[in-house]
């Protein structure tokens, strides 16, 4: 083999699935290791049993060597009971040992799946989808703690047990061991006819388990919509053909099971027969003694055990190896991960704006934005208009460095947007988008976010943005816990929360994308006062469908499909009768209507 191959090869095996999952057990070596002593020590005494018992038969009872001490019926009785003893103590003393070490690696490889998803670039959140990131971090993590509690030591323990059951075999009666093993090949052939069906299948139950758990998130979220348009029985036709599709990879892998264990029962049943027949003769013959034959067929029933375990556990096996090939595919892509601290510009923002030439589209060439340029100057306020699907959100992304424009540079008070560091970015990029997301905890929390902001500054903030009335009629006021997303509360008040939460963290840039579409004319009226009271000082940008919220913007850019195609304060772009004016008199013919 060359050296190159070589070396393909030996990363190749540290790199596999398997090596990997025992590597994580390397920081607990010293607790793996008294784990491993007493697997020892438990299977020692498995061992001695039948020998213990072959010598009481052979020499006591068929020989009627004379007894004494130890060497006797009692004292062979209490090494038996201090054998077993010492083997369930033993036994005990693994299991808490292991029990204790998985938990923590388990606990350490959620962590890294959960902190590797929450670093994820939204380019590759896009690519996954949050059906599949669920099920890696919750289904395929179990699966590994199978195969750590069930598998892995019991794995070392098993064989253990084969090398010191066929060493004590054929030192016993070489002849009579190979009787014995005669039906290893079977079982091989058994195993190797299964393992390419089992790790298809199970391929296929993981993939079909997140496309499940993506449905249910899916439409748990939009219960309200489904049950508007009544399409409960659609949604539940959709389901069954998932639920039937993963019920049909289980079921193959039932069957499987079924089918590996009875097998094994039957060659371990032919080898017992055979051993029996065979040491019949042996005993008639006066060549085997009783007690010779009695222990190899304890042994020889032991040493099926371990195999008819490890026939059993090769579905965990199987399930474990995808499910860390699953778990490493997102924990070792490293493109995928958004690096915050990337970037040697640091530092407060000013407010400065400037796209070039910006060209950007999420998929190969169909353009979401096409050659934008515009200038936004510190403490301006500016408006991007247009129809739905004309880039204006876009914008908002590319200004936060969620995405990269294939064509042209952004610029932040004159920098390039790559030389920012993300992390000194966003924190002075407030955002306020349609669809207002809050957390379960309490409305405190979901306005500081983990920020160091006293209640004093989340009270302000709270005045601004209207939202004191509500919230000062609250149970608990701004320390009242909310539900799930905050479902108790209506659209309007949850609006008015987001808005509360990018104004407490006084951003240098305030983004509002549709921010007032869920409020009421009363109230957004009100909160319009307030918007020319936070905005003062700071880069405004507003995304909007009602004209009216934007008509004292410094600059409004009228978008279409991608590209600026007016530019002006409301006045000039009335006087223009372009898209804009046009956009302005549809709507009040609307409201007119």
């Amino acid at each position: 083999m060359s050296t190159k191959a070589a070396k393909r090869a030996k990363t190749a095996f540290k790199d596999h699935s398997s090596v990997r999952m025992v590597r994580l057990l390397l920081p607990y070596k010293w607790p793996m290791m008294l784990c491993f002593i007493c697997v020892i020590l438990a299977s020692l005494t498995e061992l001695i049993k039948p020998y213990v018992m072959e010598i009481l038969v052979d020499d006591l009872l068929v020989a009627g060597v004379e007894p004494h001490g130890l060497y006797s019926f009692w004292g062979l009785g209490f090494i038996y009971f201090l054998v077993v003893a010492i083997g369930a103590l033993t036994a005990m003393a693994q299991v808490r040992i292991l029990s204790r070490v998985v938990q923590k690696v388990l606990a350490s490889l959620r962590k890294k799946t959960f902190t590797k998803i929450m670093r994820m670039s939204l380019p590759a959140l896009d690519r996954y989808g949050s059906g599949r990131l669920i099920t890696r971090a919750t289904n395929d993590v179990e699966a590994l703690n199978e195969f750590y509690s069930d598998v892995l030591v019991n794995l070392f323990r098993d064989v253990f047990m084969l090398v010191g059951i066929v060493i004590i075999m054929l030192s016993m009666d070489a002849k009579l061991a190979l009787v014995g093993f005669s039906a290893v090949p079977l079982i091989l052939l058994v195993t190797l006819l299964v393992k390419k069906r089992l790790r298809r299948n199970f391929q296929e139950m993981k993939a079909l388990i997140a496309r499940i758990n993506a449905f249910f998130a899916e439409n748990i979220a939009g219960n309200r919509v489904i049950a508007l348009f009544n399409r409960q029985i659609n949604k539940l036709k959709e389901f069954r053909a998932l639920n039937q599709a993963y019920f049909r990879t289980t079921m193959i892998q039932v069957t499987m099971n079924s089918i590996m264990r009875p097998i094994m029962e039957v060659i371990n049943s032919l080898a017992i027969a055979l051993l029996v027949v065979y040491g019949f003769y042996g005993v008639t013959g006066d060549w085997l003694k009783v007690g010779v034959l009695y222990a190899f067929t304890t042994y020889i029933k032991q040493f099926f055990e371990p195999i008819n375990d490890l026939a059993d556990k090769y579905n965990t096996v199987q399930s474990a190896l995808v499910s860390a090939d699953r778990i490493y595919e997102i924990l070792d892509q490293e493109d995928m991960t958004e690096d915050i601290m990337r970037g040697s510009h640091t530092g407060h923002v000013k407010g400065s704006i400037t796209f070039d030439h910006v060209w950007f589209a999420y998929q190969g060439e169909d353009w979401v934005l096409r050659d934008v340029s515009f200038t936004i100057q510190p403490g301006q306020k500016a408006a991007f208009v247009g129809a739905t699907g004309a880039g204006k959100t876009t914008i908002i992304s590319l200004i936060s460095k969620f995405y990269t424009p294939q064509k042209g540079r952004i610029f932040v008070d004159g920098v390039p947007l790559e030389e920012w560091r993300t992390l000194d970015l966003r924190r002075e990029v407030s955002v306020v988008l349609q669809d207002v997301f809050l957390f379960s905890g309490s409305l405190a929390d979901n306005i500081r976010i983990h920020a160091p902001l006293t209640e004093q500054q989340i009270q302000e903030a709270l005045e601004l943005s209207m939202a004191d009335a509500f919230v000062s009629a609250l149970p608990q006021g701004m320390h009242t816990e909310l539900s799930e997303r905050g479902s108790t509360l209506s659209t309007g008040q949850r609006q008015l929360l987001c808005f509360a939460r990018a104004i407490a963290h006084d951003p240098a840039i305030l983004v509002l994308d549709e921010a007032t579409a869920h409020i009421d004319t009363q109230t957004e009226k009100l909160i319009q006062t307030s918007i020319l009271r936070i905005a003062e000082k700071r880069t405004a940008i507003f995304i909007a469908h009602r004209l009216s919220t934007i008509r004292n913007c410094d600059t409004i850019y009228v978008m279409q499909r991608g590209e600026i195609i007016e530019s002006g304060t409301h006045e000039e772009l009335m006087e223009r009768k372009g898209q804009y004016y046009t956009l302005i008199k549809t709507q009040h013919s609307l409201v007119g209507d």
